[in-house]
């Protein structure tokens, strides 16, 4: 159990701190069919050194993912990669001098306090090994993603964002839920090896479209509930995941408080603003 927790919450340092560099990058690269499976923006923002950077985080982090969901249930790992964006704020905090209101600084703490709740209340990861209907049925919604990706390019920006975060989110899902179906990945008979490689294709492929146009903001709160609430659903109805006899009500209490603090720090998907020298008539806010 609390090798599961650390290697979650080391997933979470990863891709948070990856969030900041791959957005950075999909904003500074030129402009790709507006598609919103773009494959043409993804390659030319992978030439980035951020970019690739954000990418090994990736792996990393997806190392760490891989070893938590074999110890810990399904809706602790999803709180915890939320948590990225406690992460993602942090760092963005630190390395590249964004100003954390206390508002937002309480968001982190309330975010820590839900893990805490989850880390305390988290059961065993449950002993179900799924259906063959159910790792069919993750290769269909991992289809059915790539399909809204399609559909949702021709979008204005605002609803664009929202339903390109959404979807990549639940690509990000599948990717969670067949990681606990796939008992070797040479066995190529099971669907969940094809939802997990088409779910996580198509969600890298989403993310990076939602954050070159419209409010990433947007696409990064829809991408957290996307990747939390339907995989936590599956783990509990079909997987066997439970809390600690007695602790139910703290587990939904903290998941619930987990993923609304990170859902109050969505900004911090936002790339930073390119730095600015004082317009003329104003003052350098060096003084503040």
């Amino acid at each position: 159990m609390l090798i599961g927790m650390i290697c979650a919450l080391g997933a979470a340092v990863c891709f948070g701190t990856a969030s900041v560099l791959q957005a950075v990058a999909a904003r500074a690269a030129e402009p790709g069919t507006g598609s919103g499976v773009d494959t043409a923006l993804f390659l030319r923002a992978v030439r980035q050194w951020r970019y690739l950077a954000g990418l090994g985080l990736d792996g990393a982090g997806f190392v760490l993912q891989i070893i938590a969901l074999r110890h810990v249930p399904i809706y602790a790992v999803g709180a915890a990669l939320a948590a990225s964006l406690a992460v993602t704020a942090v760092v963005a905090a630190r390395l590249l001098r964004v100003r954390l209101s206390r508002t937002e600084w309480g968001a982190v703490a309330v975010v820590c306090a839900g893990l805490l709740m989850l880390g305390l209340s988290a059961g065993e990861e449950g002993t179900g090994t799924g259906s063959t209907a159910l790792e069919v049925g993750l290769l269909v919604v991992a289809g059915l993603v790539l399909g809204v990706g399609v559909v949702a390019g021709r979008l204005p920006d605002g609803p664009r964002a929202l339903v390109l975060g959404l979807a990549a989110g639940t690509g990000f899902g599948v990717v969670e839920v067949s990681v606990r179906l796939i008992d070797s990945p040479w066995d190529l008979r099971n669907p969940a090896l094809y939802a997990l490689l088409l779910g996580g294709g198509a969600a890298f492929l989403l993310l990076t479209s939602a954050l070159a146009r419209g409010s990433v903001t947007v696409a990064t709160a829809g991408m957290v509930l996307g990747e939390t609430i339907g995989p936590a659903v599956v783990g509990v109805a079909w997987l066997g995941d439970s809390t600690r006899e007695g602790l139910a009500w703290l587990a939904v209490t903290g998941f619930a408080v987990a993923v609304a603090g990170s859902l109050a720090l969505a900004r911090f998907g936002e790339p930073p603003a390119p730095p600015a020298g004082p317009a003329a008539g104003e003052s350098s806010p060096a003084g503040d």
